[in-house]
């Protein structure tokens, strides 16, 4: 057994209890999800797997045979060398190539030097990515970022590998590739276990499944089709990630704000300029301009000029502002 928890509990680092009464375990090549509303303890749970979190209280706590109710800090390294760990935000070093990311890891972690290159060459393989290198990360699409990570997850040819909502910033295509790529691995006899919100994933490819829910954690592989969807509380946040193509989002990131300068006045009534009937009358205030010169207030605005030939076109600029 990789992963054996009885009656455990527990604790943000701040001490605050999130799960309590915990039963859970995990075996060679198996493929586990653990699904749960925002804030239910999902990933408080996968960090007591890798030290990042301590287990409070158990009857029995054991990881890669590691105690943790007792392990020591000198110990936590081996311990994290035996599994890979797959962020949501990838956490790729954005100052270096996808080689140099690689290699870091490697040598961090007690590689030879000429074993370095030829265990790089298999990953990049494994994961359909060699052709990317000698690639900087922002050159990289989210779903190649993501496969990175996982090659970086694999370096270390790990019995465990845990992924926070490794999906959750994708779009559906890619999301299905990297599903595919994680189901493969686990039939390797690497054990899988990842967050998701995705309940559609859990139909196409299946797997043990597990619930936070109300600080409790229970196994809901026969019944979460007859569940609400846990991601349904994630809509607050589709409202910021539509505004960009970004997809290295925090979940503490502040939302985008599109308010309108303060002090922003209504636009003056030209009396002598027709108005066009078949233009449509739009609200001025939220598509109206920055000033350039100074962008805490608006741009003056402009009466439109009568029609003259093209030639004699100018565009106008506050010159009193430059000044």
């Amino acid at each position: 057994m990789l992963i054996e928890y009885k009656n455990a509990t527990i604790c943000q680092q701040d001490g605050e209890e999130v799960l309590k009464g915990v039963y859970f375990h995990a075996d060679s090549g198996e493929f586990i999800y653990i699904i749960g509303r925002v804030g239910s303890g999902k990933s408080s749970l996968l960090k007591t797997f890798y030290q990042e979190l301590d287990i409070e209280e158990a009857d029995e706590a054991t990881v890669l045979d590691y105690d943790m109710l007792s392990i020591r800090r000198k110990h936590v390294p081996a311990l994290r060398r035996q599994m890979g760990i797959i962020f949501q935000d990838f956490q790729l070093l954005a100052d270096r190539t996808v080689y140099k990311n690689l290699r870091f890891v490697l040598r961090a972690t007690g590689w030879k030097k000429n074993e370095v290159d030829a265990r790089i060459d298999e990953v990049l393989s494994q994961v359909g990515m060699t052709e990317k290198k000698m690639r900087m990360p922002h050159e990289l699409s989210g779903g190649e970022q993501q496969r990175i990570a996982i090659a970086r997850a694999l370096l270390n040819s790990p019995k465990l590998i845990v992924a926070d909502e490794p999906t959750g910033n994708l779009d559906p295509e890619t999301t299905e590739g990297i599903m595919t790529l994680l189901k493969e691995i686990s039939q390797t006899g690497t054990a899988v276990i990842m967050t998701t919100h995705n309940i559609p994933l859990l139909d196409r490819y299946p797997g043990t499944v597990y619930r936070c829910l109300d600080g409790r954690l229970e196994e809901v592989t026969d019944s979460y089709k007859l569940m609400p969807e846990p991601i349904a509380e994630e809509e607050g946040k589709e409202e910021t990630i539509k505004f960009t193509e970004s997809i290295s989002f925090a979940e503490s990131a502040e939302p985008i704000s599109f308010a309108e300068p303060a002090g922003t006045a209504e636009p003056p009534v030209i009396p002598n300029e027709p108005i066009e009937p078949t233009a449509p009358i739009e609200p001025t205030a939220p598509t109206e301009p920055i000033n350039p010169i100074n962008p805490t207030e608006a741009a003056p605005i402009v009466p439109a000029a009568p029609a003259e030939p093209a030639a004699s076109s100018e565009i106008i600029v506050d010159t009193e502002a430059e000044s």
